[in-house]
């Protein structure tokens, strides 16, 4: 943020010192390159298949990037858009495009052309940068925006970035579409350009959008002060070591990469990327390649543990960091993982707070408890990152805070420099989300009388049944005890009794026998009664594979839509 203004307003101190070059610069994490190619020049910064890179190479790589967008008018105000898997590129330009002045957009390789082209238009960008896999989805999205916009439309600078371990066809479609080669883009750069920080630690650095289920996506704006912050308190809060060995098994177009692309280079770390994410792939990294940190939604987690033998590398080499997160895991997947020689970080956040910006801080003392009991306090989504100011649960209308019961609900808030500059383009949702000084996350939870806070739901999930509200979380946690149950995802259905009911959407694990359905869902049903208060049940139970989203999200929406499709529960016990 710039000097604030000095003046009688400002606050009395004992001295009358100004800020001046040698004594304040504007925070940004792009210094953490350059020191990186200081400190560990000839260490492996980034390695893809065959492809490996140093930190001094990737600093020089970044810098021509930074050229090769300068000479192009690409700076400040600038928006770059970047369609990529977790490859090299994708790496350097949270690096090289903001060395420009530029803001970079990682943008979901899942989307449809359609919300592509809406995202290409909303953030006005001037450059699309596309994996050679993703080009005829870019081109499709350009089309969709052409037909759009007619005259006014200004084709932005396109370029394909190659991948030598893939068939080199969709490169040589996207050269004849007269797309720029990534490598030859960046020959067109100069390796010691002379990038210059923002002057204002507020400049944007990101744009991000949300999933956009129910309407439109919204586009979250990162400022530099903000993930210098986040890409220290990340690494700090998980007790990540320099030189550690990061799996990118996290989508870099997640939140950053949860701001692990900025500090990766801060702790002079390596980087493996991960272009598609398989528990062979994770387990082959952990053995060949030295892995010693992951993050990942607690689906890839569980596939994990649920691999067949064949697949699997036990037991591990060393002790494996992991940070879950994207959505609640459940005390079973967490007692799973802790078993197998995986030590856990569970933590909680936001695309609006860079990312995870709680966690569930261990204790020592949880270490003698029983592994039910660790498991059940390790589930809490717990307390504010360092680089978070603020972190509460209040009533959504009158702001007060809930009592630290673990029973009473209420909204999860949090304030401070690592939540975002806001939306793009939308002064009716900032103002929704930042509605009494506080970022609204959206999510129901309780704080317990540690302190320590635990999602309950989304709000737009929860269940109201008979007057009752029903956590969806905490009903999913007893469907995924079930032996049988490899996934689960809980939503409202109608309920011609009770209004809404819960219906569970249910993935069997691989050699169950399922030939009797009916008889399947009455055991589970059976089972949850045998462990949950009588309305909390499922009173339906759908079988077959769960939506996701690129960040292993189940899409509930998609699995509402569903249970609305099977229309009311007809009649429903207690």
């Amino acid at each position: 943020m710039g000097s604030p203004e000095q003046g009688s307003g400002a606050e009395r101190d004992i001295d009358d010192l100004p800020r001046n070059d040698a004594n304040y610069t504007a925070l940004t994490p792009l210094w953490f390159l350059e020191r990186a190619a200081v400190v560990q020049p000839d260490r492996a910064a980034v390695v893809h298949g065959p492809v490996r890179y140093t930190w001094a190479e990737t600093y020089r790589r970044c810098r021509r990037l930074a050229s090769a967008l300068a000479q192009r008018s690409i700076g400040p105000g600038s928006t770059v858009a970047m369609i990529a898997p977790n490859v090299p590129a994708l790496y350097e330009a949270h690096f090289g495009v903001p060395m420009s002045g530029a803001v970079v957009n990682c943008v979901n390789i899942r989307l449809n052309a359609e919300t592509i082209a809406f995202l290409l238009d909303h953030s006005v960008a001037e450059v699309v940068m596309v994996d050679q896999e993703f080009f005829t989805l870019a081109e499709e999205s350009l089309k969709i925006l052409a037909e759009k916009k007619k005259w006014s439309f200004r084709p932005p600078i396109l370029v394909v970035i190659g991948d030598q371990t893939c068939d080199p066809k969709p490169l040589q479609y996207a050269l004849g579409k007269g797309a720029i080669e990534y490598e030859d883009f960046l020959k067109t750069g100069d390796p010691e350009f002379n990038w210059k920080p923002p002057k204002d630690e507020w400049q944007s650095i990101a744009l991000g959008y949300t999933s956009g289920t129910t309407s439109s996506p919204k586009g979250v704006v990162l400022h530099h002060r903000g993930a210098y912050l986040m890409a220290l308190s990340v690494a700090m809060i998980w007790g990540m070591p320099e030189g550690a060995v990061y799996l990118w098994t996290l989508p870099m177009f997640h939140c950053n990469g949860w701001c692990y692309t900025w500090a990766m280079a801060a702790f002079c770390g390596t980087n493996i990327c991960l272009r598609q994410v398989s528990t062979k792939a994770i387990y082959s990294g952990i053995v060949n390649q030295g892995v010693t940190h992951l993050c990942a939604a607690p689906v890839v987690f569980n596939n994990l543990i649920n691999a067949p033998a064949s697949e699997t590398f036990l037991p591990l080499p060393r002790v494996v960091n992991i940070n879950v997160a994207g959505a609640a895991p459940t005390p079973s997947l967490l007692a799973a993982l802790s078993v197998r020689g995986f030590r856990v970080t569970h933590t909680y956040g936001l695309s609006e707070t860079y990312g995870p910006s709680t966690v569930c801080a261990w204790k020592p003392e949880w270490d003698s408890l029983p592994l039910e009991e660790r498991t059940r306090l390790h589930c809490r989504q717990g307390v504010r990152y360092t680089a978070m100011e603020g972190l509460d649960v209040v009533d959504p209308k009158t702001m007060a805070p809930v009592p630290a019961d673990g029973k009473s609900y209420g909204e999860i808030v949090m304030r401070g420099n690592s939540v975002m500059k806001g939306y793009l383009k939308n002064p009716k949702a900032n103002a929704e989300a930042f509605a009494g000084g506080w970022y609204h996350s959206g999510d129901l939870g309780v704080k317990h009388p540690d302190g320590y806070i635990e999602v309950k739901d989304r709000m737009k999930d929860i269940i109201i049944s008979g007057g009752e509200n029903i956590s969806t979380l905490e009903v999913e946690k007893v469907v995924y005890m079930h032996p049988a149950v490899l996934e689960a995802s809980v939503v409202a259905r109608a309920d011609e009794r009770w209004g809404e009911s819960p219906c569970a959407f249910v993935t069997l694990k691989e050699g169950v026998d399922n030939s009797d359905d009916a008889s399947v869902a009455t055991d589970i049903m059976r089972f949850c009664r045998e462990r949950m208060p009588g309305y909390w049940v499922p009173k339906s139970v759908v079988f077959g594979p769960l939506p996701k989203t690129a960040t292993g999200k189940i899409k509930k929406h998609e699995l509402r839509a569903k249970a609305k499709q099977l229309g009311p529960v007809k009649k429903s016990r207690m």
